[in-house]
């Protein structure tokens, strides 16, 4: 088997954090001022990183994120569509592979800087592209829109990442200890 391929194993941990990602997400979110909700994603995104390691976590939100492409309502708010990724919040979704995806390179490499610089490196690409699209959707400056969609959301997604590496850790631990991994 090849190193990218992925065995059935894989797959299903993939189909069940993609799962967790779409409930999480259709749980209600908490408006916020300029029309960029705030939502339990960016908990649970790189969550799946942390457990799952870069290739199964990036993978989960890309999953995800393509559910939600075709048109299925999986996105905050029931929504679902092409026209998500080219709106508003659009680069926070296409970011969320990325998320996942550093957050588990960082636990994959071991030791709590390692997780750190990945859940960092994560989330601002993430937040970059979701700076980036809103800019331009909206038509507002970067300085604007990352006053808008940036400052007031990161209290809460450092309060996020907190819990996700401790609750990603444990769970990824337990997980290696069973032999399930």
């Amino acid at each position: 088997m090849s190193k990218y391929a992925l065995s059935i194993r894989d797959m299903c941990y993939v189909a069940v954090f993609t799962a967790v990602i779409v409930v999480l997400s259709l749980l209600p979110p908490i408006p916020m001022p300029f029309g960029v909700p705030m939502t339990l994603q960016t908990f649970v995104v790189p969550l799946a990183g942390v457990v799952l390691g870069a290739k199964r976590g990036g993978l989960s939100a890309l999953v995800y994120v393509l559910l939600g492409a075709i048109g299925l309502p999986v996105f905050h708010g029931f929504s679902g569509g092409l026209g998500m990724l080219f709106g508003l919040t659009g680069g926070f979704l296409l970011g969320f592979p990325l998320y996942a995806f550093f957050a588990g390179w960082g636990a994959d490499r071991g030791g709590t800087h390692w997780l750190l610089i990945g859940l960092f490196v994560g989330m601002a690409l993430t937040y970059l592209l979701g700076l980036v699209q809103f800019s331009l959707v909206t038509g507002h400056g970067l300085r604007v829109s990352f006053f808008a969609v940036v400052v007031p959301f990161l209290p809460a997604e450092l309060i996020k990442l907190f819990f996700a590496s401790l609750l990603g850790l444990s769970a990824r631990k337990r997980l290696e200890a069973s032999g399930i991994f």
